[in-house]
């Protein structure tokens, strides 16, 4: 699902879009604003979608969209670096250009969540695609029932939007929990897996959906969780980082046997996913 922001007429070629700044999350990972304020309406983008950014020369990679889909005249991305192209992406400066095409995937299915509790589950890097969907659900906080957040990285170090964590932990109409695995005395939140922030939630199973993004062990031990707490895996749902290279279900590399994740997801229902979620990447 798209909505075609930039890839109506020639879907594989990147549009140029100046870089406005770049912000340091941590120590391997940046947020970059890219301008879109010559575009008539912004950006305009769904929780959970991605885009593909080209570091000119060197090559493109799959990016989830962080910024707020409340605003499409900002386009956030928030990129770590892991290999070649990421590192060329960091060393873009103010003022310099990269090229985006997208957005692409099929978004976070936040409508039919409309009425309903929502547990967003985010480890590591998992919380850049759902930074829009916190922002989603607090713009439209009257539409939805209790909201959770629960957060995990290695260490208090590596999490991202520290800041807005602890602006959002302080906001009466959401409930944050974050965990590290390890950290020293001064931490004073969680030390441990994230599946465990559950047990010190009051879920109501009956009217919970739950979205969830980070590493994979992360999520299969999480369902585990939820599924023992009596969540259907119908609204138990999953954004997985597979190889994507195309975007549009052409090349096969993050095909997951009967799925093209760059099409078909990233984002996915666990009751379509669980046969298949023990495939390995190649």
């Amino acid at each position: 699902m798209s909505t075609g922001a930039l890839s109506t007429a020639q879907p594989m070629a990147p549009v140029p879009l100046r870089v406005r700044s770049l912000r340091r999350e941590s120590a391997d990972t940046f947020t970059v604003s890219l301008d879109v304020s010559g575009r008539p309406g912004g950006f305009p983008f769904q929780p959970g979608q991605f885009n593909m950014l080209y570091a000119l020369g060197v090559g493109e990679v799959p990016i989830s969209i962080s910024g707020d889909p409340g605003r499409p005249g900002e386009l956030l991305h928030t990129i770590r670096v892991v290999g070649s192209v990421t590192e060329a992406l960091r060393r873009v400066g103010r003022g310099g250009w990269m090229g985006v095409r997208g957005p692409y995937g099929r978004p976070w299915p936040l409508e039919e969540a409309r009425g309903l509790d929502v547990v967003v589950v985010a480890g590591g890097l998992g919380l850049a695609p759902l930074r829009s969907v916190i922002l989603h659900l607090l713009r439209h906080r009257e539409a939805y029932g209790r909201v959770s957040l629960l957060v995990g990285a290695r260490s208090p170090e590596g999490l991202l939007y520290r800041r807005e964590l602890a602006r959002w932990g302080k906001d009466p109409r959401l409930k944050v929990l974050i965990t590290v695995d390890q950290a020293g005395p001064e931490w004073k939140e969680h030390v441990g897996v994230v599946p465990a922030l559950l047990r010190d939630m009051a879920l109501d199973a009956s009217r919970t959906v739950a979205l969830m993004c980070g590493p994979e062990v992360m999520m299969r031990f999480t369902v585990r969780e939820l599924e023992r707490l009596g969540v259907p895996d119908t609204r138990i749902h999953l954004s997985l980082e597979r190889n994507m290279k195309c975007a549009v279900g052409f090349c096969g590399h993050c095909q997951l046997v009967p799925f093209f994740v760059c099409k078909d997801g990233p984002v996915l229902p666990y009751d379509r996913l669980r046969p298949f979620l023990h495939v390995r990447e190649v």
